[in-house]
Formats: C-alpha cells, structure tokens, sequence
C-alpha cells in the first residue's frame, strides 16, 4: 500500500512481532525492553504488548506473539528508530516474522495511562478505505469476573463479523489491562458491526451498566500501509 499524501506529521505504528525460537527473550522485553525506548527522538507514546492466545480476548496468553505500539511526530523519526533503535534491531534478529501496521488517526477518545496520545492525523474520509481500531481498557477490580464471563460472547461476535480481516486481543497486564487491534475492509462495515450486531450492542450496554472500566480509549484509524518486514 502506498503511502497517503493526505496525511499530517503525527502518525502511529503498530509492529506485531512473531517467534517461533526466542520466546523467553521476547517474554523478558516485557519488562527490560523499556530503557529503549525512553527520550527516543520524535517518539511521543510507546507501549510493549503481550497477546492473548488465538484471536480476540483470552485468559491464556500467546507467548509466540508481542506487540509494540509507537506514536510518531514524523516520519523521518520512525524510520531512523527501525533502522538503528537497539531493541528493534534485537527484534528483527530474533523475531521469525515482523509486521508493520502505519496508521493515521481519524478520531480518538478516552484516556490510556492518563492522556490521549492520538492526534487526528488525516484529511481523508474513510469510506471504502482500510480501517483500524485499537480499543483500551483498566478494568476495575471488582469486574474483573464479570468482563472475563462476558469474553467469549464478545470473540464470536468479532469473529463472525463482515468485513473484519484481522483482530488480537493485546495488553499491558494480564487479566487487567486490556486492548484489542482489529482491521477491517472499510469503515461501513465497521458500523454495521457497532450498531447492527445484537451480541455487540448487548455487550457495550452490559459495559456502561456494570461500569466494567477505570480507564478506557477507543480510537480509529486510516490504513496507510501494512507491511511485512521479516
């Protein structure tokens, strides 16, 4: 895919780096990988993601896959980072597989870690263009039992959703911090699945109901570019 011209400085990217060897040295980046990533020029929001097992929320976690989530005020400090930041030269030594989501944001809200990172980025209406949602939540405590029963009804929805090409469940900390990246064909069907799919709507009512969340974001973004890397 061709980079967009209608797009404005501040842009993010999502790597979801996959291992077939190396598992526990991408485990540990979890929690030794941060150092690198701090004062890194041009970056102004970072996080390193663990993944649930298959496709939507689980419990269990994918310990083939991670994630890394960078919010960019340029371009030029986004290629200068993969091309010489240490850590992602140690992921694109060990990692078996390296994809690359370039995103521009379209509308944002909410708060992750206390702020919005996300700037809208794009002239460009949607319409039949690729969409991507990254969703975020803490959960309270209290639900904690109450969200986890309601995840698998959550997944099967996702699952047979049209349009949808791709979702993982993604997070900070297990069982708390959660989030999910999804991919879709266009934005239409994005809503069709927000205001159309009962199983969805009885769920983001359960949500508000129970107030299942501390702290949670929803963002929406262009596709500019999805690439594999390794």
């Amino acid at each position: 895919m061709n980079q967009n011209t209608n797009i404005k400085s501040q842009f993010t990217q999502l790597y979801l780096f996959s291992f077939t060897q190396n598992k526990f040295w991408a485990f540990k980046q979890m929690g030794i990988g941060f150092p690198f990533l701090r004062n890194v020029s041009g970056l102004s929001f970072f996080k390193l993601l663990g993944t649930g097992a298959g496709q939507g929320f689980s419990l269990a976690p994918d310990f083939s896959t991670y994630a890394l989530l960078t919010v960019w005020e340029d371009q030029a400090s986004a290629d200068h980072f993969y091309q010489n930041n240490p850590l992602i030269k140690s992921y694109q030594e060990k990692a078996s597989a390296i994809r690359r989501l370039s995103l521009a944001n379209t509308a944002s809200h909410g708060l992750w870690s206390g702020l919005n990172p996300f700037v809208s980025s794009t002239t460009q209406k949607l319409n039949n263009s690729p969409v991507a949602i990254i969703t975020r939540a803490t959960l309270r405590p209290q639900r904690l039992l109450s969200f986890w029963r309601a995840v698998p009804k959550a997944s099967k929805a996702i699952e047979a959703a049209k349009g949808v090409q791709y979702y993982k469940g993604i997070g900070e900390w297990p069982f708390i911090q959660q989030a999910t990246i999804s991919i879709w064909n266009s934005m239409e069907e994005v809503m069709q699945f927000a205001y159309k799919d009962n199983a969805h709507k009885q769920i983001v009512k359960q949500t508000k109901k129970e107030r299942w969340y501390k702290e949670d974001l929803f963002a929406r973004f262009l596709v500019v570019s999805d690439q594999q890397l390794l």
